[in-house]
């Protein structure tokens, strides 16, 4: 029993095998696509790779996902092939491995739609050409006949000898330009330097519109701007540049080498050059204001033209924006044939109006300097300093100064430059003469810093005495003060002494008059007392000499003149005996007088000693004996 089981289980599966065998059923999965090889059929047309009326060999159509029925072997050969995938951020290349030929002067296959390679009908009915073609693939998934056409892919990128960079999306970054050269196209008209821009090609992301409309091939006057872009690698080549930057105190004057043909608007009053609009070829009568800007600088040149005022030295030294750098001090011969150098620094300024008619005439910032500014000012000061000596010249700098500004500004105003100044810096007159001036002028500073010694001496000498002065102002003030007091005590004073005076005069008035009384009452009274004592003294007198003449007529005059001066030294206390010894005379009157007169002898030998005066008695008879003595 088990045994025919097994038997029907078989039979059946051999059954559904062969049901399956003849009608040629095709699984194909969710990822993959079924590409049909017809067996038999009628030979494909010469150059024809895939069929599409039947014909034997890759036929066009792939086999969607699901299940297939009609496909048996002995007559079809299906074989699955991945889908393709393109990953975001990139995009994939196809070539083609049949279609028309490409034109003579194209490298690239047109584009024709058949919904991204995907429709290999369309492509061949459409008129696809064989070849690299100029559409591609962006991200997604994508079921392509592989018989027909090559995908390169970042996965096999390195198999068809390409870089895994050429297939990314192309990135133009923040402050750049991406400057394009495009492989297919038209020739470039003879005389034009680049491709002139077209319409409707988004940025050459849709390459075959851009070659519809007429595009170039090679340079491209057209540049990317800051952004991602689908670019096929095969037909562009993006190089990015930063964008032209115009500085603050600059504008940028652009030299136009392509664009629509020229057309001068600069006017009648300007020979000296041309001036077109914007997007012309020539210089572009409008300069480009500071900022950044996103400028083709292989098809065009900026030159860069300084608003503010403009330095340039005729000396070793040299500006940041190096226009000087190949100017140097100027050598000139002066009119008694000396050669010496002089530094000048030269200021202009270019207003942006006038910038582009400067560059239109000169070419560039630089050729001013070299074609206009160098001989210009070096042929005016060597023209100058030919008229003068050099101390002249040194002497009348102001003046040469002066006239080289007016000359200079003159000469340049004819190029539409702004003479600011003209300065003369350093002067290097020959050494030998210098020394001469030099010595000179040292002796006549030495003289006059003489003079000026002196003359600080005699004015120190006078700060002195003005400070001795100012010193002493306290001191003359108070005098005057002193002076003022004593001036009003003096007037104080002398009508006090007036006062007084007339006071005493009056006192005096009235003591004299009691003076005068009493005087003349004393007068009186002395008067009356005198001749009283004269009387009595007359009569004492009488009595004395009567009274001597009496004692004379005694003891004689002599004795009795010893007896009068014994008896006045007695009573003053004189001393006779011990120091005065008697003679021999005894007793007699004559011892006595010699012993007297020896002693007068002695005193007189001896230094005198003043003695208390002995006042006379009164009325004594002796006065009148001594005196007579």
């Amino acid at each position: 029993m088990d045994y025919f089981v097994v038997l029907a289980g078989v039979a059946l599966l051999l059954g559904v095998g062969v049901l399956y065998v003849l009608s040629g059923v095709q699984v194909i999965g969710e990822n993959e696509s079924g590409l049909i090889i017809k067996k038999f059929g009628a030979p494909l047309p010469p150059g024809r790779l895939v069929a599409l009326e039947g014909e034997a060999g890759y036929q066009a159509e792939l086999l969607p996902p699901g299940w297939h029925f009609g496909y048996p072997f002995w007559r079809f050969k299906v074989t699955r092939v991945p889908v393709v995938v393109v990953r975001q951020g990139h995009i994939a290349l196809v070539v083609a491995n049949g279609g028309a030929p490409i034109p003579p002067g194209c490298i690239l296959g047109r584009e024709v739609a058949c919904d991204g390679f995907q429709d290999a009908r369309a492509f061949l009915e459409g008129g696809g050409q064989k070849g690299r073609q100029l559409a591609f693939l962006t991200a997604g998934t994508y079921r392509i006949n592989p018989a027909l056409f090559t995908v390169i892919t970042p996965e096999n990128a390195e198999r068809f000898d390409m870089d895994v960079e050429d297939l990314e999306i192309f990135s133009v970054g923040p402050d750049k330009v991406g400057i394009v050269t495009t492989l297919d196209g038209r020739p470039i008209p003879a005389g034009d330097l680049a491709g002139v821009p077209v319409e409707g090609h988004d940025s050459f992301q849709s390459a075959q519109q851009f070659l519809d409309a007429g595009g170039c091939r090679g340079l491209q006057e057209q540049v990317l701007l800051s952004g991602s872009w689908n670019l096929n690698p095969w037909f562009v080549r993006v190089e990015q540049i930063p964008m032209t930057e115009v500085p603050i105190g600059y504008v940028g004057v652009v030299v136009s080498y392509v664009g629509r043909e020229h057309l001068d608007v600069s006017g009648d009053e300007f020979t000296h050059g041309d001036l077109v609009e914007r997007g012309r070829k020539g210089v572009w009568i409008e300069p480009l204001l500071p900022g950044k800007h996103p400028l083709n600088t292989r098809v065009m040149k900026v030159e860069l033209v300084p608003t503010t005022n403009i330095v340039l030295n005729w000396a070793q030294r040299t500006e940041q924006h190096k226009y000087d750098e190949k100017l140097s001090p100027i050598t000139v011969r002066s009119r008694d044939g000396f050669s010496f150098m002089l530094d000048v620094s030269q200021i202009i300024h270019i207003s942006m109006k006038q910038a582009p008619r400067v560059i239109s005439r000169v070419g560039s910032m630089q050729n001013l300097v070299d074609h206009v500014l160098q001989p210009t000012v070096a042929n005016y000061f060597r023209n100058s300093a030919q008229q003068v000596t050099v101390l002249e010249f040194l002497s009348a700098r102001t003046d040469r100064q002066r006239e080289a500004y007016e000359a200079i500004r003159g000469a340049l105003g004819a190029y539409d430059v702004e003479c600011i100044d003209t300065l003369v810096g350093d002067i290097q007159p020959p050494a030998e003469l210098m020394k001469t001036q030099t010595d000179r002028k040292i002796a006549e500073e030495l003289q006059r810093t003489y003079e000026v010694q002196r003359e600080a001496q005699v004015r120190r000498r006078e700060l002195e005495r003005a400070t001795a002065v100012a010193n002493m102002q306290p001191e003359v003030v108070r005098s005057e003060q002193m002076v003022a007091i004593s001036e009003k005590g003096a007037l104080a004073a002398e009508e006090t002494a007036k006062g007084e005076a007339a006071r005493t005069r009056l006192h005096a008035d009235a003591e004299a008059h009691g003076l005068r009384q009493r005087a003349e009452a004393e007068a009186e009274s002395k008067r009356l007392h005198g001749s009283a004592e004269a009387e009595a003294t007359r009569l004492v007198g009488e009595a004395k000499a009567e009274a001597y003449r009496t004692g004379v007529a005694a003891l004689g005059a002599q004795a009795f003149t010893a007896v009068q001066l014994a008896t006045v030294l007695a009573q003053h206390g004189v001393k006779l005996v011990p120091e005065i010894a008697l003679g021999q005379e005894g007793g007699g009157g004559q011892g006595l007088l010699g012993a007297l007169m020896a002693r007068v002898l002695q005193n007189e030998q001896k230094p005198q000693v003043l003695q208390r005066p002995v006042k006379p008695a009164s009325g004594n008879g002796l006065e009148n004996v001594h005196k007579q003595a």
